[in-house]
Formats: C-alpha cells, sequence, structure tokens
C-alpha cells in the first residue's frame, strides 16, 4: 500500500442543513463544544494533513458560517435549494474545478472525526486496487436505522443499503455508514452528476455514488472507525450536549495521565486548549474557558472560573474565584475567594486573599491588596490602569481610583479612596474626619420606640 503523503488534499464540509432539532437562531455547527464551534474542531483536526482546499457547502444561515470562519481560508459554496447529500456535495464541483487530487466528503456537524482516520481513508484510496470511493464505516452498539454497508471481509463493498431497504439479512449487518467517503476529484464530481433522485424523499443521496461505482465495474473499499462516537452526528442540544461530556471524559483523563490531580474528575471542565502542567491539583467544580494555561505545582481550589489566565508555577487560587481574560499571575501568587481580576498582571509573591476586584492593573512582587479593595478601572467611557508597586500594602476597604499610582513599599490606610499617587515609602489614608455625637444613638431609639408604639395603639 501506497501513503498519501504526496498526494494533494481537499475537503468538502457539508453544512446546508436547517438543523432544526437544535431549535436554535445559531448555525448547527457553530455550537460549541469545549468552547470552540463544532465545525472549527473538525477544521483543526484536518489542518493535520495539510489540506490544500477546504470547501463548505452553506444554506440556511450562510452569513453565520461565512462570519464564524473568517480568516480560516475556506471557500463557502451555495446549496439552494437543499435536494440531499450527493446535491450538496456537486456545489463545490465549481470551487474545485481546478483541483486534481483527493476529496472527502464529511458532514460539519460530526465534529471529532480524526486525522488519523482521515488519513487511513486517502491511503487506502491509494492501495493497489484503486478503489473508486472509500467509505467510512463504523459498528454503533445499536445499530438502529442506519444505512448498511454490505463488504466483504476483504472491506470491498458489495454494497450501500438505505435501512428501510434492506432485507433481513442485510440489517443484520452490524457495519453501518457514517457518511464519510472519499474519492479523486474527477471521479467525486462525474459519479455525483449522475446520482438519480428516485426515492421516497426525491433527494440525490451521496451514499448512492458507491453503488454506482460497483455497477461499473469498479471496486470500493470500506474502512471502520475505531469507535462509533468518532462518527456521531450533532442534530440535537441533548446530542450536543453528549459530545461535550465525551469530550471532557477524555480530556479529564489526559490531565490525569499527564500528572494533574483531579479529586472529582466529573466535575472539572476544560476548554479545548487548557494546558495542564504536572503536580497542579483542581479541586471539585471548577470551569475553564478558553486560553488558560497553567504551570506546574498549582493549586486551583473549589468553584472557581477561569479563562484567558496564565497562572506561573506554586500558583493559588480559590476557592471561589474569577480569572478572566488577561490575567497573568506570578510564581507564589495567591489569588483566594470571592476574588475577581481582570486584565492584571501579579508579580511573584502577590496577593489578594479575598473579596477583591482587580481590574487592569498591575501588582507587583511581595504586595499585599487587603480585603474589600476595588481598583475603580472605568468611568462609563474608558477604562483607566492601576500600578500597584512591590511590598506594597493596600489596606481593606479600599478604592484605587485609576490612572492611579501606588508606590514600591507604600501603605494605602484601610477604607481609602485614592484618586492621587502615592509615593514609595508613603502612607496615605484618604478618609472623612469622624463626627462624634454624645448620646445621639439612644435619643433616636427612644424617640422612634414611641413612635412605634404610639401607632400600634392608634
Amino acid at each position: 500500500m501506497t501513503t498519501t503523503t504526496h498526494h494533494p488534499f481537499a475537503a468538502i464540509i457539508l453544512a446546508a442543513g436547517k438543523g432544526t432539532r437544535m431549535k436554535s437562531d445559531l448555525h448547527k455547527v457553530l455550537h460549541p463544544i469545549a468552547g470552540k464551534p463544532m465545525i472549527a474542531h473538525l477544521l483543526d483536526s484536518f489542518a493535520t494533513l495539510s489540506l490544500a482546499r477546504t470547501v463548505v457547502v452553506a444554506g440556511d444561515r450562510r452569513e453565520q458560517l461565512e462570519a464564524g470562519l473568517k480568516g480560516r481560508g475556506v471557500t463557502i459554496a451555495l446549496q439552494e435549494p437543499q435536494l440531499g447529500t450527493a446535491h450538496a456535495a456537486l456545489m463545490a464541483r465549481e470551487a474545485l474545478a481546478d483541483f486534481d487530487g483527493d476529496v472527502l466528503v464529511c458532514f460539519g456537524d460530526c465534529p471529532m472525526v480524526r486525522a488519523e482516520t482521515v488519513r487511513s481513508m486517502i491511503d487506502r484510496l491509494h492501495a493497489d486496487d484503486s478503489p473508486a470511493t472509500v467509505v467510512l464505516g463504523f459498528e454503533p452498539e445499536d445499530p438502529l436505522h442506519y444505512g448498511r454497508v454490505i463488504a466483504d471481509d476483504a472491506g470491498t463493498i458489495i454494497k450501500m443499503v438505505e435501512y428501510k431497504d434492506a432485507d433481513e439479512g442485510e440489517r443484520a449487518t452490524r457495519l453501518c455508514n457514517s457518511g464519510l467517503v472519499a474519492a479523486r476529484a474527477a471521479d467525486l464530481f462525474a459519479l455525483l452528476a449522475r446520482v438519480g433522485n428516485d426515492n421516497a424523499q426525491g433527494e440525490y443521496y451521496l451514499p448512492d455514488i458507491v453503488n454506482i461505482a460497483i455497477a461499473d465495474g469498479r471496486p470500493c473499499a470500506v474502512i471502520v472507525a475505531e469507535t462509533a462516537d468518532e462518527v456521531a452526528g450533532i442534530n440535537s442540544r441533548a446530542e450536543l450536549a453528549a459530545a461535550e461530556a465525551r469530550w471532557q471524559a477524555t480530556r479529564r483523563i489526559k490531565a490525569m495521565d499527564d500528572g494533574a490531580t483531579l479529586i472529582a474528575p466529573e466535575t472539572v471542565f476544560f476548554a479545548h486548549d487548557t494546558v495542564v502542567g504536572r503536580d497542579v491539583t483542581i479541586e471539585p467544580n471548577v470551569f475553564f474557558g478558553p486560553g488558560v494555561e497553567i504551570a506546574n505545582n498549582v493549586l486551583i481550589r473549589a468553584k472557581s472560573h477561569i479563562e484567558g489566565a496564565k497562572l506561573a508555577s506554586g500558583v493559588k487560587v480559590g476557592p471561589f474565584a474569577r480569572l478572566r481574560p488577561g490575567t497573568v499571575l506570578g510564581e507564589n501568587s495567591f489569588i483566594g475567594n470571592f476574588v475577581e481580576v481582570k486584565n492584571a498582571v501579579l508579580g511573584e509573591g502577590a496577593k489578594a486573599s479575598h473579596l477583591t476586584y482587580l481590574g487592569d492593573a498591575t501588582i507587583g512582587a511581595g504586595a499585599n491588596i487587603g480585603a474589600g479593595t476595588i481598583t475603580c478601572n472605568y468611568d462609563g467611557y474608558f477604562k483607566y490602569k492601576t500600578v500597584i508597586g512591590p511590598g506594597a500594602f493596600i489596606g481593606s476597604n479600599s478604592s484605587l481610583i485609576a490612572p492611579v499610582t501606588i508606590g514600591a513599599d507604600a501603605i494605602v490606610a484601610a477604607g481609602s479612596a485614592v484618586s492621587r499617587d502615592v509615593a514609595p515609602g508613603e502612607l496615605r489614608m484618604v478618609r472623612a474626619e469622624q463626627l462624634v455625637k454624645d448620646g445621639w444613638a439612644d435619643r433616636f431609639h427612644d424617640a422612634m420606640k414611641k413612635k412605634k408604639a404610639a401607632e400600634k395603639k392608634g
């Protein structure tokens, strides 16, 4: 068997369906798994194969696909009206008119197809018997009403048959059609042009190209996916949730295999790009959004939400912490319970232990941020920066009104509202003078009690 290393390769991704079962205003293939649209999972997998061309066949909500795939080098082809899967694939012919290579046809709502599987399909296409098409089959626990692939022990296809057209013997076959097919470009479009619609639905079905090739006396082959999950389609919210659950389960195992401790794995949720180092401990109910990088020896305590953040070695976070995009935590820094950090950098050993908001800020090494401290970074129109020097101490319940700089080793007294820079080593206390009125509270209580008693009598 030869390899496909030097064969040009293109993908046609079918995404023209209306996705009515999702009951959503968002195009079905743009719904995310682990924070990334399902079609992007597919494209990123295929990218490792050095795709020469990618054509996405769109129909309903085409503009959403164009916006969602902008910058990915994808050509959008329009299928209007939608007349079946063979008709959809045929809509890519113009975009691939000058392409002379191998083509994979697949579905945008099957996001977990692996690059290794596609490579195996292309390799099979260039085997010594030169099959006209290669189909990806799968063997689910329950074949249900999937179309069947009738093949011999060598994987040569005898017949493709829809469940409703299959006899009892054919229905007993567990090898089902995933819908993915590979062929040389010239063969693919020639076969697609010959597909008819003489069926109950009046549609042009992609699997028919296999039967047409077989009728021409040309061999067609099937290879089998490692698992049925790899080719599972997503057509509803329940199926989307099931795909998310499968992805998360796999990712949790990888994190633990790579040296992280997940105390309650089923309660930890990763994003598609979460990076987790060794000897990281993650307590229950932690959620990672996209863009998180965690170094070695980090502790993330329970019920924390982290996205777009970089955590250096020795960092401790939580419980009940929120790290938003732009957060960078230096070595051995600490973010405690009910602390929110956004677009802020904490230096080595800096800490904010509880009940604090740090936004658009730079906090120097060893600085201590007291409970209830707020960086007032937004005036309703623009964002401003707060700079806190190394070793500075910010007392509890302080408001730092940006733009403002607190110098190294300076102290801001508790309860201060600081609107001007504080020099290094300076103490800044910004409080109103305390007013004392002896006996006022006693007289107030007496008056109110008498008034309340009078109202009850009335």
